[in-house]
């Protein structure tokens, strides 16, 4: 590995405000594969989008990222101005063994979303062995996550072993019971994953605005709440093919209104009234997801089961993450909605993995293959 140019796709894809990183819990799991790359003497090119530029736009540029991507791997990275070209060719011919690269953002060149060859082979010229680090891209078939692997031998990186290990551990080799709690607004993004979990699980239990639309497929009044008119009979669906392995809300915390400081009642899941919307689980519902989550075996939660980031609607969200973190069993949290729930609620470090794929994770959940995982000689 000494001397070796290592080509590095991770994905910090971090959120910014006024130019600075908010949350960098991407770089902090991308600093492993790269300072052990660093470490062994390799020469670490390290290649990210961030956000969904239309142009070289540069509020969207990497460069801001360098210095919190330097204090985690524990050493300086330099920076390129672009990720192909001379600027990077450069950039890369001056680097010393155990030297780390970071070049500016693949997609402000439209050619990585459309998975360009030619602009795939302008990257993988930038190294001699390519890694791929960035499982939640990985969903992706773009330049920078599959393509170079035309031209490179492609590897997984230490992040991208540690996802797949745990994915591979909570859905294909499950300890029994094995309970699966999907929350979030819609339906329609995920029926491929409740269909997919229901032929692995012991219980299902849905709860946030995606249960709206299961208690409208049974007959039940929704009030003002979310529904998803378009996926109702998918829901119907779903709940034949579930059974009783179906565990809905029996009571919601309801308000008029999305905002903090309503007035709140808790209403029976089958007789909300008009004008008010369920917005949080209620407590019976919280007394019986409880129930189904202790002594759980293994669970896979994905997605908050109320308006968690408004405090008046986040206590079944914090009840229910905090059975799962109490269950005993293999806990997998997946989402971005989760992870953010569960950092600000202060449930963090209680599960045994915590997925840094939000797209990534729900498509392997839903037993698809994923382009970036599928190239990789080793995983």
């Amino acid at each position: 590995m000494a001397g070796k140019r290592v080509l590095v796709r991770e994905d910090l894809n971090v959120p910014m405000k006024d130019g600075h990183i908010s949350d960098d819990s991407r770089v902090r799991a991308a600093a492993p594969t790269l300072q052990h790359l660093a470490q062994r003497g390799a020469r670490v090119v390290v290649m990210s989008h961030l956000g969904r530029p239309k142009d070289r736009e540069p509020d969207l540029s990497l460069k801001p990222v360098v210095a919190d991507l330097g204090r985690r791997v524990g050493r300086a990275v330099q920076f390129a101005e672009d990720c192909i070209g001379e600027s990077a060719i450069s950039a890369v011919d001056r680097l010393q063994s155990g030297q780390v690269l970071l070049l500016e953002n693949v997609r402000f060149h439209k050619e990585d979303e459309s998975n360009d060859s030619g602009f795939a082979r302008r990257l993988a010229s930038l190294g001699d062995v390519f890694v791929n680090d960035a499982f939640a891209a990985s969903h992706r078939a773009h330049a920078s996550v599959v393509g170079v692997a035309a031209y490179l031998p492609a590897y997984a990186g230490e992040l991208m072993q540690a996802e797949l290990a745990a994915l591979h551990q909570a859905l294909d080799n499950p300890r029994r019971p094995m309970v699966a709690v999907v929350g979030g607004a819609k339906v329609s993004t995920k029926v491929g994953v409740l269909r997919n979990l229901l032929q692995k699980v012991d219980a299902l239990l849905i709860g946030g605005a995606m249960a709206n639309t299961f208690f409208k497929a049974r007959g039940w009044p929704t009030g003002a709440g979310l529904v998803e008119d378009s996926a109702l009979h998918e829901a119907e669906e779903v709940a034949k093919l579930a059974g009783d392995k179906l565990v809905l809300p029996v009571d919601v915390v309801c308000a008029r209104k999305v905002e903090a400081g309503q007035p709140l009642r808790v209403m029976e899941a089958d007789r909300v009234e008009p004008e008010w919307m369920g917005l949080d689980l209620g407590p019976q519902s919280i007394a019986l997801f409880r129930e189904k989550l202790r002594g759980a075996g293994t669970v896979i939660w994905n997605g908050p089961v109320g308006v968690a980031e408004i405090k008046d609607f986040s206590d079944g969200t914090r009840a229910v993450g905090e059975a799962i973190a109490g269950s005993g069993g293999y806990t997998l949290v997946g989402g971005g909605d989760t992870v953010a729930a569960i950092e600000s609620l202060g449930l963090a470090g209680r599960f045994s993995h915590v997925s840094t794929g939000g797209g990534a994770t729900l498509e392997y959940l839903e037993g698809k293959d994923l382009p970036g995982v599928a190239i990789l000689k080793e995983v």
